[in-house]
């Protein structure tokens, strides 16, 4: 069909770049250039032409081309150390997949009476799976970890009447919601958390493992807690038969074998990245400054990312594993390398956005607009804009496009980075209303057993819950630290 939305995006990207040419003639010309660069992408970005990180690479070549971005330099950032975090991290999630530990830890959660007692603590259970699991694992590798597990216990307490089968839907959609709401709390939980901090970090701001924790905990658990009461509203109403659930259960645990050393090795190996991780915060809350230079020298989270990915490929599970690791060259092909490489690629871009003077220009354009005396209203514009921008694109797309322009507005203010800059990056994995918007949603609308109309109606109230929670939360850090 030539109105797809591929075709619509091979349409609308080049003439939304000449309008932009055409009308920025004020602007200088490198800025004039990146504006019109950065227009094409966002439209390859939002009708998926191509793959997004190749989209990335076209927009840094176009960039090259015109003379604005030199060879050597442009692609420098494949070889920056957050890709590094990207890859270990990505590569213990993947040890947890293949070993099942992630499936032991869902059952076990489940297996226990108290989730077992009615229809909402058997969500609760998944939901809290998926909300954990997602602070330290891929959001997708959790919910498409999860899905099978859930189908199978739905069509047993759900049936396949209307309210019923909402109940079946609200499964989905609850597991796929506490993924993108739990992968906030860590640095490494959501792409755009690791922009964020990159960003923030050129500004001569850096934020540790911890430190991110102790201020987007607090957002995650509110915004969840939230999910939760709306999840009980229709869940508590709903039939239920508590044998069912512990017959399956029952029949899946038979099922599993005891622990296999590929799962205590990859059990012990995670533990140790979290201690890493946490222990420079740790140190730093305590006034040990030897110990939190060290740590943050010799430990930082890329290094402690790369060491357990090699310890994992060290390490064998067992005497059955024909002299291989407890992950193997073939683990390494299965990664998401889009993810990846969209972060090199598009993190290039974003640079050019700052360096051509076009953040500046933006930012500087937007304060004539904007009392910086009305910070309730600033902050949940810029939070509710990127979380709704969310929407349509990938959320790592839009924080490597727009983190670097509301840095310029903030500038242009005089008002502090870290906290609107932290806001925005959590609004942008808030995004709960269509599929296109996070994997988690693509995931489990893919299951066929969400209905759009059902995941925009319960997205929207939690989008507008989320943007108000961000807002209250990042005005309070900026009024008390």
């Amino acid at each position: 069909m030539f109105l797809s939305r591929r075709n619509t995006g091979l349409v609308l990207a080049p003439l939304l770049a000449l309008l932009v040419w055409w009308f920025a003639t004020g602007l200088p010309y490198e800025a004039r250039i990146v504006a019109t660069i950065m227009v094409f992408c966002l439209v390859f970005w939002m009708t998926e032409v191509i793959p997004l990180s190749m989209t990335a690479f076209l927009g840094v070549l176009l960039a090259v081309l015109v003379g604005v971005a030199q060879i050597e330099t442009a692609f420098q950032n494949l070889g920056h150390p957050i890709i590094l975090l990207f890859i270990g991290s990505f590569l213990l999630a993947r040890s947890m997949t293949r070993h099942g530990l992630d499936r032991r830890i869902a059952l076990f959660i489940l297996s226990q009476s108290y989730f077992q007692k009615s229809l909402f603590r058997l969500f609760l259970g998944f939901s809290l799976v998926s909300y954990v699991l997602s602070m330290w694992v891929s959001n997708s590798v959790t919910v498409a970890m999860l899905l099978p597990l859930m189908l199978g216990v739905t069509k047993l307490v759900c049936k396949q009447e209307d309210k019923e089968r909402d109940s079946t839907v609200l499964f989905l959609l609850g597991i796929a919601y506490s993924a993108s709401i739990g992968g906030v709390s860590t640095i490494i939980g959501s792409p755009p958390n690791l922009i964020g901090v990159n960003y923030l970090a050129q500004q001569g701001i850096k934020i540790d493992f911890l430190q991110w924790m102790l201020l987007a905990l607090p957002i995650s658990l509110t915004v969840y807690g939230g999910m939760l009461l709306y999840m009980y509203s229709y869940l508590n109403k709903a039939a239920y038969d508590k044998r069912t659930v512990e017959a399956y259960v029952e029949e899946r645990q038979q099922k599993r074998e005891s622990l296999k050393k590929g799962e205590k090795v990859t059990m012990g190996v995670f533990i140790l990245a979290v201690i890493l991780w946490l222990a420079p915060g740790v140190f730093n809350l305590l006034g040990l400054e030897e110990a939190y230079t060290f740590m943050s020298t010799y430990f930082a989270e890329s290094t402690v990312a790369v060491l357990a990915a090699l310890l994992l490929f060290l390490i064998p599970p067992g005497k059955e594993n024909n002299g291989e690791g407890t992950i193997t060259s073939e683990d390494l092909l299965r990664i998401d390398w889009d993810t990846i490489l969209l972060f090199g690629g598009g993190m290039a871009l974003g640079q050019l956005v700052v360096s051509s003077g076009l953040a500046d220009i933006i930012g500087r354009g937007i304060t004539t607009f904007i009392d910086p005396e009305q910070q309730v209203l600033l902050v949940f514009s810029l939070v509710f804009l990127v979380l709704m921008l969310t929407e349509v694109s990938s959320n790592t797309a839009i924080a490597i496009t727009f983190v670097p322009i509301i840095i310029g507005v903030l500038q242009g203010l005089q008002l502090p980075l870290l906290y609107p800059v932290l806001g925005v990056v959590v609004a942008c994995s808030f995004a709960f209303m269509l599929p296109v918007a996070t994997p988690p949603n693509a995931i489990v609308y893919g299951s066929k057993q969400v209905p759009i109309a059902n995941m925009a109606r319960t997205g929207l109230l939690l989008n507008i819950l989320g943007a108000v929670v961000t807002t209250l939360f990042i005005l309070l850090y900026m009024m008390v630290f």
